[in-house]
């Protein structure tokens, strides 16, 4: 337990760290982001999201020191996997931060990074767990088709549903709290080892990130975010959990397919403090912004954070065996 303990200590302790140093050398680089649900639309230290990986990586680092000197059992292969396709995940947001990459390219190039998964798992089991159901195999439907599909489908929604204060980090803490809970009531170390990571790496941001942010996580971030909780349940043969913890994100992905995905016109209009809907929403966002009369930034990033922790708790009831 104390190997675990210090896993989540050293990947928020790293994300912390990283955050302090990386915001004012981003603002002298000029990687920033206007912050347009502000009046004075200031300025904000973009890319955040390089420290989220760091964290995360060192604590994956970490546990794969435990296993190499003192005896760690958990499969090295399969944590491998993840971490070369979390990285190519995030290689993928770092340079769309930089130069833009078009939506229905980076929308695509996900399937490329699931690759290293997809090799692990033509080894592996190809079957799903899923609660009430039971278990079902699809055979290799599951490895050239759900894999690739699960990673990029994970990651460009944690990417859409974003864009306020504090909402993305603190969605993403729920999450990988939850499958951090299943993982430790069920025995699932693999499991275990990159949520807490991710955990940890999630809460060292989220001190910079929450309202009124000092640094955005940039798509660097955002894509690693699902991407991350995509490998997880992967390597963890629990595919169920991220799909129930992805549903709010579901959401806003058909209210904005049915505006045709709009690249611009998601935020909300400001007037005394509070965020207003446009007289067509097109986005969740703006759906809470409507039904609320007019939400504070802050409150409408805890609306979300609320609505995510209801799943996780669906999550945790469905998945952990008591």
């Amino acid at each position: 337990m104390i190997g675990y303990l210090l896993i989540f200590l050293i990947s928020l302790t790293a994300s912390l760290v990283l955050t302090f140093f990386l915001i004012p050398r981003l603002l002298r680089a000029k990687m920033v982001g206007n912050d347009i649900n502000k009046s004075n639309r200031p300025e904000i230290a973009e890319m955040g999201g390089i420290a989220i990986v760091a964290g995360t990586t060192g604590g994956i680092l970490f546990a794969i020191f435990l296993h190499t000197f003192f005896g760690w059992t958990f499969d090295l292969t399969f944590m491998l996997a993840a971490l070369i396709t979390i990285h190519s995940i995030a290689f993928i947001g770092l340079v769309d931060d930089i130069v833009d990459i078009p939506q229905a390219v980076k929308a695509l190039l996900p399937l490329v990074a699931a690759i290293p998964l997809i090799v692990v798992k033509a080894a592996g089991s190809t079957a799903l767990t899923i609660p009430i159901i039971g278990t079902l195999d699809f055979g290799l439907l599951y490895i050239l088709v759900l894999i690739p599909i699960g990673i990029a489908v994970a990651s460009n929604l944690t990417n859409m549903l974003a864009g306020f204060n504090g909402m993305e980090s603190g969605m993403g803490i729920v999450m990988f709290l939850a499958i951090a809970i299943i993982s430790l009531l069920t025995g699932n170390n693999l499991m275990l080892i990159i949520s807490l990571s991710m955990l940890g790496a999630l809460l060292g941001f989220f001190w910079f990130n929450r309202y009124p942010s000092k640094v955005f996580p940039g798509d660097v971030g955002n894509l690693v975010i699902g991407g991350t909780l995509a490998c997880t349940v992967i390597v963890g043969n629990t595919e169920g959990i991220g799909a129930i913890l992805v549903i709010p994100y579901v959401i806003d992905f058909f209210i904005k397919a049915l505006n045709k995905f709009p690249s611009k016109g998601w935020a909300g209009i400001l007037k005394n403090g509070k965020l207003y809907a446009p007289d067509k929403p097109i986005s969740f966002a703006q759906y809470v912004m409507k039904f609320s009369k007019g939400i504070s930034e802050a409150k409408l990033a805890l609306f979300f954070i609320t609505l995510e922790v209801i799943f996780a708790i669906i999550a945790i009831l469905l998945y952990a065996r008591f």
